[in-house]
């Protein structure tokens, strides 16, 4: 059963820090790499973060040097450590495939998502 479950969200504190964790079910998602998505009020979501299998990395400029996105293979769990968070951060956040691999697997599955809320 392919399943997305994302957590680790809450309130913070501008500065603060977080880490969300993802548990993915299904094996397409232990044979792609994974991403973290946020979607902020009245905004689309967009892509923040990817992982591939091997570990390597890629944000947008925005997170660049806050943000660390990891996954371990063992047990298909994304994570992804927000330091120095501020308010244009605040967002439900979620896991997926990166949008390449989504529309090549046509993937419209989506997790309920974890809000992270910074204040300042």
């Amino acid at each position: 059963q392919v399943q997305l479950v994302e957590s680790g969200g809450g309130l913070v504190q501008f500065g603060g820090s977080l880490r969300l964790s993802c548990a993915a079910s299904g094996g397409i998602f232990s044979i792609n790499a994974m991403g973290w998505y946020r979607q902020a009020p009245g905004k689309s979501r967009e892509l923040v973060a990817t992982v591939t299998l091997g570990g390597g990395t890629w944000y947008i400029d925005d997170v660049q040097g806050r943000f660390i996105i990891s996954r371990n293979n063992a047990n298909n769990t994304v994570y992804l450590l927000m330091n120095n968070l501020k308010p244009e951060d605040t967002a439900v956040y979620y896991c997926n495939l990166p949008e390449r691999q989504m529309r090549m697997y046509k993937m419209d599955l989506w997790g309920k998502g974890t809000l992270v809320a910074v204040s300042s």
